[in-house]
Protein backbone atom coordinates (compact mmCIF):
# COMPACT_ATOMS: atom_id res chain seq x y z
CA UNK A 1 0.00 0.00 0.00
CA UNK A 2 1.06 3.37 -0.82
CA UNK A 3 0.27 6.35 1.09
CA UNK A 4 0.40 9.75 0.16
CA UNK A 5 0.63 12.95 2.35
CA UNK A 6 -2.77 15.09 3.54
CA UNK A 7 -0.78 16.31 6.57
CA UNK A 8 -2.68 19.92 6.31
CA UNK A 9 -6.13 18.39 5.97
CA UNK A 10 -6.57 19.78 2.37
CA UNK A 11 -5.37 18.44 -0.95
CA UNK A 12 -2.21 19.16 -2.16
CA UNK A 13 -3.34 20.97 -5.52
CA UNK A 14 -7.10 20.21 -6.91
CA UNK A 15 -5.80 17.14 -8.91
CA UNK A 16 -4.50 15.87 -6.07
CA UNK A 17 -7.33 13.01 -5.22
CA UNK A 18 -8.28 11.21 -2.20
CA UNK A 19 -8.29 8.15 -4.99
CA UNK A 20 -4.42 8.62 -5.50
CA UNK A 21 -3.73 8.04 -1.85
CA UNK A 22 -3.63 4.11 -1.82
CA UNK A 23 -3.48 1.15 -4.15
CA UNK A 24 -5.57 -1.04 -1.98
CA UNK A 25 -8.88 -2.98 -2.36
CA UNK A 26 -11.85 -0.15 -3.34
CA UNK A 27 -15.15 0.52 -3.23
CA UNK A 28 -17.17 3.36 -5.12
CA UNK A 29 -19.09 5.56 -2.74
CA UNK A 30 -21.05 8.28 -4.47
CA UNK A 31 -18.54 8.15 -7.82
CA UNK A 32 -15.87 8.29 -6.05
CA UNK A 33 -13.08 5.10 -5.02
CA UNK A 34 -12.94 4.74 -1.36
CA UNK A 35 -9.97 2.02 0.26
CA UNK A 36 -11.81 -0.81 2.25
CA UNK A 37 -9.09 -3.42 3.23
CA UNK A 38 -8.94 -1.54 6.55
CA UNK A 39 -11.79 -1.06 9.64
CA UNK A 40 -13.39 2.71 10.34
CA UNK A 41 -13.43 2.93 14.00
CA UNK A 42 -15.35 6.13 15.48
CA UNK A 43 -13.32 7.99 17.99
CA UNK A 44 -14.88 11.01 20.34
CA UNK A 45 -13.34 14.31 20.92
CA UNK A 46 -14.84 17.49 22.30
CA UNK A 47 -14.24 20.57 21.52
CA UNK A 48 -11.63 21.37 23.43
CA UNK A 49 -10.05 17.63 23.18
CA UNK A 50 -9.73 18.18 19.94
CA UNK A 51 -7.73 21.49 20.30
CA UNK A 52 -5.86 19.90 22.69
CA UNK A 53 -5.56 17.24 20.09
CA UNK A 54 -4.25 19.59 17.76
CA UNK A 55 -2.02 21.37 19.99
CA UNK A 56 0.12 18.66 20.94
CA UNK A 57 0.88 17.92 17.09
CA UNK A 58 -2.20 15.74 15.93
CA UNK A 59 0.47 12.39 16.29
CA UNK A 60 -1.58 10.68 18.78
CA UNK A 61 -4.79 9.60 19.76
CA UNK A 62 -6.12 8.21 23.23
CA UNK A 63 -9.11 6.24 24.85
CA UNK A 64 -9.79 5.82 28.45
CA UNK A 65 -7.93 2.81 30.81
CA UNK A 66 -11.50 0.72 30.67
CA UNK A 67 -11.25 0.57 26.81
CA UNK A 68 -7.56 -0.96 26.55
CA UNK A 69 -8.98 -4.42 25.21
CA UNK A 70 -11.32 -2.67 22.09
CA UNK A 71 -7.93 -0.50 21.55
CA UNK A 72 -5.62 -3.63 21.01
CA UNK A 73 -8.30 -4.76 18.15
CA UNK A 74 -6.86 -1.35 16.18
CA UNK A 75 -4.11 -1.87 13.56
CA UNK A 76 -2.00 0.73 11.89
CA UNK A 77 -3.59 1.52 8.50
CA UNK A 78 -7.30 1.48 10.06
CA UNK A 79 -8.93 5.26 10.26
CA UNK A 80 -10.61 7.00 13.01
CA UNK A 81 -13.91 8.62 12.44
CA UNK A 82 -13.48 11.75 14.74
CA UNK A 83 -16.62 12.72 15.75
CA UNK A 84 -16.78 15.82 18.08
CA UNK A 85 -20.01 15.42 20.71
CA UNK A 86 -22.17 18.10 21.69
CA UNK A 87 -22.68 19.35 18.03
CA UNK A 88 -22.64 16.13 16.64
CA UNK A 89 -20.48 16.60 13.35
CA UNK A 90 -17.28 14.62 11.95
CA UNK A 91 -14.22 16.85 11.85
CA UNK A 92 -11.72 14.28 10.87
CA UNK A 93 -10.01 11.45 9.55
CA UNK A 94 -7.34 9.94 10.78
CA UNK A 95 -4.90 6.78 10.10
CA UNK A 96 -3.23 4.68 12.47
CA UNK A 97 0.12 3.97 12.10
CA UNK A 98 1.46 2.05 15.34
CA UNK A 99 0.33 -0.79 17.21
CA UNK A 100 -1.64 0.37 20.35
CA UNK A 101 0.93 1.14 23.50
CA UNK A 102 0.14 2.37 27.00
CA UNK A 103 1.61 6.02 27.97
CA UNK A 104 0.69 8.42 30.17
CA UNK A 105 2.00 11.62 29.51
CA UNK A 106 0.35 15.07 29.50
CA UNK A 107 -1.73 15.70 25.94
CA UNK A 108 -5.15 16.38 27.76
CA UNK A 109 -5.89 18.17 30.39
CA UNK A 110 -9.06 17.21 32.44
CA UNK A 111 -8.17 13.22 31.45
CA UNK A 112 -5.57 11.09 30.77
CA UNK A 113 -6.45 8.66 27.75
CA UNK A 114 -3.77 6.00 28.43
CA UNK A 115 -4.38 3.17 25.57
CA UNK A 116 -3.04 5.36 23.14
CA UNK A 117 -2.21 5.05 19.28
CA UNK A 118 -0.02 7.12 17.07
CA UNK A 119 -1.73 8.94 13.94
CA UNK A 120 -1.15 10.53 10.68
CA UNK A 121 -3.91 13.23 9.79
CA UNK A 122 -5.58 12.46 6.66
CA UNK A 123 -8.41 15.47 6.84
CA UNK A 124 -8.89 17.90 9.07
CA UNK A 125 -11.71 20.65 8.84
CA UNK A 126 -12.78 23.18 11.40
CA UNK A 127 -16.06 23.00 13.77
CA UNK A 128 -17.52 25.33 11.38
CA UNK A 129 -16.78 23.62 7.95
CA UNK A 130 -17.01 19.48 10.41
CA UNK A 131 -19.60 17.20 8.68
CA UNK A 132 -23.11 17.24 10.86
CA UNK A 133 -24.24 13.88 11.17
CA UNK A 134 -27.75 14.19 10.16
CA UNK A 135 -26.42 15.49 6.82
CA UNK A 136 -25.58 11.83 6.52
CA UNK A 137 -28.71 10.56 7.12
CA UNK A 138 -29.26 8.82 3.67
CA UNK A 139 -26.28 7.06 3.99
CA UNK A 140 -26.08 5.80 7.25
CA UNK A 141 -26.69 2.54 8.39
CA UNK A 142 -27.31 3.64 11.94
CA UNK A 143 -30.12 5.80 10.90
CA UNK A 144 -32.22 2.98 9.62
CA UNK A 145 -34.92 0.92 11.32
CA UNK A 146 -34.77 2.93 14.37
CA UNK A 147 -37.29 2.13 17.11
CA UNK A 148 -37.21 5.31 18.56
CA UNK A 149 -36.39 8.55 17.01
CA UNK A 150 -32.68 8.94 18.88
CA UNK A 151 -32.15 5.30 18.98
CA UNK A 152 -29.01 6.20 16.39
CA UNK A 153 -27.22 8.04 19.83
CA UNK A 154 -26.59 4.95 21.00
CA UNK A 155 -24.12 4.67 18.17
CA UNK A 156 -21.86 8.21 19.17
CA UNK A 157 -21.91 7.12 22.95
CA UNK A 158 -18.65 5.46 23.27
CA UNK A 159 -15.33 5.04 21.45
CA UNK A 160 -13.46 3.48 20.38
CA UNK A 161 -16.18 1.98 18.14
CA UNK A 162 -16.29 -0.49 15.42
CA UNK A 163 -18.47 0.81 12.33
CA UNK A 164 -19.53 -0.92 9.89
CA UNK A 165 -17.49 -0.40 6.14
CA UNK A 166 -20.20 1.23 4.38
CA UNK A 167 -20.33 3.57 7.44
CA UNK A 168 -16.95 4.17 7.60
CA UNK A 169 -16.67 4.87 3.49
CA UNK A 170 -19.57 7.10 3.87
CA UNK A 171 -18.12 9.22 6.57
CA UNK A 172 -14.87 9.50 4.91
CA UNK A 173 -16.14 9.85 1.86
CA UNK A 174 -18.01 13.07 2.81
CA UNK A 175 -15.20 14.36 4.94
CA UNK A 176 -13.24 14.51 2.02
CA UNK A 177 -16.09 16.14 0.09
CA UNK A 178 -16.07 18.84 3.17
CA UNK A 179 -12.17 19.35 2.36
CA UNK A 180 -12.67 20.12 -0.74
CA UNK A 181 -16.06 21.86 -1.19
CA UNK A 182 -16.01 23.62 2.50
CA UNK A 183 -19.55 25.07 3.74
CA UNK A 184 -19.53 27.07 6.76
CA UNK A 185 -22.02 26.40 9.50
CA UNK A 186 -22.55 28.05 12.70
CA UNK A 187 -21.49 26.42 16.39
CA UNK A 188 -22.74 26.63 19.28
CA UNK A 189 -19.75 27.98 21.35
CA UNK A 190 -21.41 26.40 24.87
CA UNK A 191 -21.58 22.54 23.65
CA UNK A 192 -18.16 23.30 21.57
CA UNK A 193 -16.50 24.06 24.86
CA UNK A 194 -18.05 21.73 27.49
CA UNK A 195 -15.48 19.56 29.33
CA UNK A 196 -17.00 16.49 30.85
CA UNK A 197 -14.94 15.17 33.43
CA UNK A 198 -14.47 11.95 35.27
CA UNK A 199 -15.77 11.67 38.82
CA UNK A 200 -14.52 9.78 41.68
CA UNK A 201 -17.04 8.20 44.62
CA UNK A 202 -15.95 5.68 46.72
CA UNK A 203 -12.77 5.22 45.37
CA UNK A 204 -14.19 4.61 41.82
CA UNK A 205 -13.62 6.82 38.49
CA UNK A 206 -16.75 7.64 36.66
CA UNK A 207 -18.08 9.63 34.28
CA UNK A 208 -21.45 11.05 34.11
CA UNK A 209 -22.40 11.45 30.61
CA UNK A 210 -23.17 15.09 29.56
CA UNK A 211 -26.83 14.37 28.37
CA UNK A 212 -25.25 14.22 24.89
CA UNK A 213 -28.40 11.94 23.70
CA UNK A 214 -30.80 14.85 25.21
CA UNK A 215 -28.44 16.80 22.93
CA UNK A 216 -28.65 14.57 19.81
CA UNK A 217 -32.44 14.67 19.76
CA UNK A 218 -32.68 17.92 19.83
CA UNK A 219 -30.35 18.59 16.88
CA UNK A 220 -32.88 16.12 15.30
CA UNK A 221 -35.76 17.72 16.41
CA UNK A 222 -34.67 21.03 14.95
CA UNK A 223 -33.58 19.57 11.07
CA UNK A 224 -37.24 17.86 11.28
CA UNK A 225 -39.13 20.63 12.13
CA UNK A 226 -38.95 24.40 11.28
CA UNK A 227 -37.99 26.66 14.27
CA UNK A 228 -41.47 28.01 14.58
CA UNK A 229 -43.29 24.77 14.50
CA UNK A 230 -43.31 22.82 17.92
CA UNK A 231 -43.34 19.28 17.87
CA UNK A 232 -45.87 16.97 19.27
CA UNK A 233 -43.25 14.98 21.19
CA UNK A 234 -41.47 17.49 22.70
CA UNK A 235 -45.05 19.70 23.79
CA UNK A 236 -46.19 17.16 25.46
CA UNK A 237 -42.63 15.92 27.07
CA UNK A 238 -42.90 19.66 28.25
CA UNK A 239 -46.49 19.89 29.17
CA UNK A 240 -46.26 16.52 31.65
CA UNK A 241 -43.07 17.81 33.15
CA UNK A 242 -44.37 21.26 34.09
CA UNK A 243 -47.14 19.72 35.32
CA UNK A 244 -45.70 17.86 37.99
CA UNK A 245 -43.11 20.36 39.21
CA UNK A 246 -46.23 22.75 39.36
CA UNK A 247 -47.83 20.21 40.91
CA UNK A 248 -45.28 19.34 43.30
CA UNK A 249 -44.87 23.10 43.94
CA UNK A 250 -48.58 23.67 44.89
CA UNK A 251 -48.44 20.83 47.37
CA UNK A 252 -45.69 22.77 49.34
CA UNK A 253 -42.47 20.95 48.07
CA UNK A 254 -39.50 22.08 46.82
CA UNK A 255 -39.13 21.18 43.04
CA UNK A 256 -36.09 20.45 40.51
CA UNK A 257 -36.59 19.94 36.84
CA UNK A 258 -33.32 18.59 35.43
CA UNK A 259 -30.13 20.79 34.85
CA UNK A 260 -30.28 21.14 31.12
CA UNK A 261 -34.50 22.07 31.17
CA UNK A 262 -34.63 24.66 33.79
CA UNK A 263 -35.33 27.13 31.43
CA UNK A 264 -37.85 25.60 29.24
CA UNK A 265 -41.79 26.98 29.46
CA UNK A 266 -45.03 25.84 28.78
CA UNK A 267 -47.46 27.63 27.48
CA UNK A 268 -46.24 30.68 28.02
CA UNK A 269 -45.19 29.63 31.80
CA UNK A 270 -41.76 29.23 32.91
CA UNK A 271 -40.19 26.64 34.72
CA UNK A 272 -37.86 28.81 36.27
CA UNK A 273 -40.82 31.09 37.72
CA UNK A 274 -42.59 28.65 39.92
CA UNK A 275 -41.85 29.74 43.81
CA UNK A 276 -40.27 26.66 45.04
CA UNK A 277 -38.04 25.53 41.93
CA UNK A 278 -34.46 24.76 43.65
CA UNK A 279 -31.60 26.13 41.54
CA UNK A 280 -29.62 24.14 43.78
CA UNK A 281 -30.13 20.40 44.74
CA UNK A 282 -29.16 20.33 49.08
CA UNK A 283 -28.62 16.86 48.85
CA UNK A 284 -25.95 15.35 50.91
CA UNK A 285 -24.09 12.92 48.38
CA UNK A 286 -21.07 12.53 46.54
CA UNK A 287 -20.26 14.90 43.55
CA UNK A 288 -20.77 11.71 40.92
CA UNK A 289 -24.25 11.16 42.65
CA UNK A 290 -25.17 14.50 42.23
CA UNK A 291 -24.54 14.77 38.50
CA UNK A 292 -26.71 11.82 38.30
CA UNK A 293 -29.31 13.28 40.22
CA UNK A 294 -28.96 16.57 38.65
CA UNK A 295 -30.29 14.91 35.28
CA UNK A 296 -33.82 13.05 36.49
CA UNK A 297 -36.34 14.68 35.01
CA UNK A 298 -38.31 15.74 37.90
CA UNK A 299 -37.61 15.65 41.41
CA UNK A 300 -39.99 16.53 44.17
CA UNK A 301 -38.18 17.46 47.78
CA UNK A 302 -38.70 18.17 51.39
CA UNK A 303 -35.82 19.26 53.24
CA UNK A 304 -32.78 17.48 52.27
CA UNK A 305 -34.76 14.30 51.27
CA UNK A 306 -36.30 13.67 48.02
CA UNK A 307 -39.73 12.49 48.00
CA UNK A 308 -40.52 11.16 44.05
CA UNK A 309 -38.42 10.96 41.38
CA UNK A 310 -40.10 11.25 37.59
CA UNK A 311 -38.43 10.22 34.10
CA UNK A 312 -40.71 11.25 31.36
CA UNK A 313 -40.23 9.08 28.48
CA UNK A 314 -42.60 10.91 25.37
CA UNK A 315 -39.97 10.00 22.24
CA UNK A 316 -36.38 8.90 24.13
CA UNK A 317 -35.27 5.69 25.13
CA UNK A 318 -36.92 4.33 28.41
CA UNK A 319 -33.55 2.72 29.24
CA UNK A 320 -32.05 5.65 29.56
CA UNK A 321 -34.18 7.21 32.24
CA UNK A 322 -34.14 3.89 33.82
CA UNK A 323 -30.26 3.94 33.91
CA UNK A 324 -30.34 7.37 35.54
CA UNK A 325 -32.94 5.77 38.57
CA UNK A 326 -30.33 2.44 38.54
CA UNK A 327 -27.48 4.42 39.36
CA UNK A 328 -29.01 6.84 41.96
CA UNK A 329 -30.15 3.42 43.99
CA UNK A 330 -26.99 1.31 43.11
CA UNK A 331 -24.38 4.68 44.50
CA UNK A 332 -27.04 5.10 47.56
CA UNK A 333 -28.29 1.84 48.48
CA UNK A 334 -29.91 3.10 51.55
CA UNK A 335 -32.69 5.25 49.62
CA UNK A 336 -36.04 4.56 49.95
CA UNK A 337 -37.88 6.67 47.52
CA UNK A 338 -40.69 6.03 45.40
CA UNK A 339 -39.61 6.24 41.33
CA UNK A 340 -41.83 6.90 38.44
CA UNK A 341 -41.81 6.50 34.87
CA UNK A 342 -44.09 8.50 33.15
CA UNK A 343 -45.17 7.87 29.70
CA UNK A 344 -47.82 7.81 26.84
CA UNK A 345 -50.64 5.39 27.54
CA UNK A 346 -49.01 3.04 23.99
CA UNK A 347 -45.97 2.77 25.57
CA UNK A 348 -47.15 0.91 28.84
CA UNK A 349 -45.67 -2.50 27.43
CA UNK A 350 -42.94 -0.66 26.45
CA UNK A 351 -42.00 0.72 29.85
CA UNK A 352 -42.92 -2.78 31.57
CA UNK A 353 -40.38 -4.87 29.33
CA UNK A 354 -37.76 -2.23 29.74
CA UNK A 355 -38.15 -2.92 33.69
CA UNK A 356 -38.22 -5.74 33.78
CA UNK A 357 -34.86 -6.03 31.46
CA UNK A 358 -32.34 -8.74 33.53
CA UNK A 359 -30.40 -5.40 34.27
CA UNK A 360 -32.42 -4.21 36.52
CA UNK A 361 -34.65 -7.16 37.94
CA UNK A 362 -31.83 -9.13 39.22
CA UNK A 363 -30.58 -6.54 40.91
CA UNK A 364 -31.13 -5.74 45.00
CA UNK A 365 -34.11 -5.06 45.37
CA UNK A 366 -35.30 -5.06 41.98
CA UNK A 367 -36.31 -2.21 39.69
CA UNK A 368 -39.89 -3.30 39.38
CA UNK A 369 -40.28 -3.22 42.95
CA UNK A 370 -39.18 0.30 43.37
CA UNK A 371 -40.44 1.43 40.17
CA UNK A 372 -44.31 2.58 39.11
CA UNK A 373 -45.64 3.84 35.52
CA UNK A 374 -47.91 6.59 35.32
CA UNK A 375 -49.93 7.08 31.65
CA UNK A 376 -49.89 10.55 30.35
CA UNK A 377 -54.12 9.95 29.98
CA UNK A 378 -54.42 9.23 34.14
CA UNK A 379 -52.21 12.41 34.90
CA UNK A 380 -54.01 14.73 33.09
CA UNK A 381 -57.38 13.61 33.85
CA UNK A 382 -56.89 13.53 37.63
CA UNK A 383 -55.04 17.22 37.73
CA UNK A 384 -57.96 18.44 35.51
CA UNK A 385 -60.50 16.86 37.87
CA UNK A 386 -58.51 18.75 41.03
CA UNK A 387 -57.90 22.23 39.47
CA UNK A 388 -57.32 24.82 41.62
CA UNK A 389 -57.66 22.15 44.78
CA UNK A 390 -54.43 20.44 44.30
CA UNK A 391 -52.74 23.11 47.54
CA UNK A 392 -54.83 20.56 49.42
CA UNK A 393 -53.36 16.91 47.90
CA UNK A 394 -51.12 15.09 50.23
CA UNK A 395 -47.74 13.54 48.29
CA UNK A 396 -48.87 10.04 47.99
CA UNK A 397 -51.84 11.07 45.67
CA UNK A 398 -49.29 10.62 43.00
CA UNK A 399 -49.15 7.18 44.19
CA UNK A 400 -52.75 6.05 43.72
CA UNK A 401 -52.23 6.92 39.82
CA UNK A 402 -49.20 4.85 39.18
CA UNK A 403 -49.71 1.14 38.69
CA UNK A 404 -46.65 -1.49 39.41
CA UNK A 405 -43.87 -2.65 36.24
CA UNK A 406 -44.33 -6.11 37.97
CA UNK A 407 -44.30 -8.39 34.24
CA UNK A 408 -47.57 -10.08 33.21
CA UNK A 409 -47.43 -13.75 33.87
CA UNK A 410 -47.59 -15.60 30.44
Amino acid sequence: MTKCSLTSGRPESSSHDYNDCYTAKVTVVGGRKIATDRNHWLDLFTGTTWQEFLDAGATVSGFRERRWKTVQRIKPGDYLLCYLTGVSRFIGVLEVTSEPYWDESPIWKDEVFPCRLKVETIATLTPETAVPILDLKEQLTIFQNLKSPGAWTGHVRGSPAMWQPSDGEAVVYAVMEAVENPVKRLVDKAKLARRPKALRAKGESFTVPESENATEQVQEVIEEHPKDTPTPDTTAHTEIQWALLKLGSDMGLDVWAARNDRNREFRGQRFNDLPRLKTQLPLPFDEVTNRTVELIDVLWLRGNAIIAAFEIESTTSIYSGLLRMSDLITMQPNLNIPLYLVAPDERRDKVITEVNRPTFSRRNPPMNSICSFIPFSTLRRNLEMMGDNTRYLRPDFIEGLSEPCVADEP
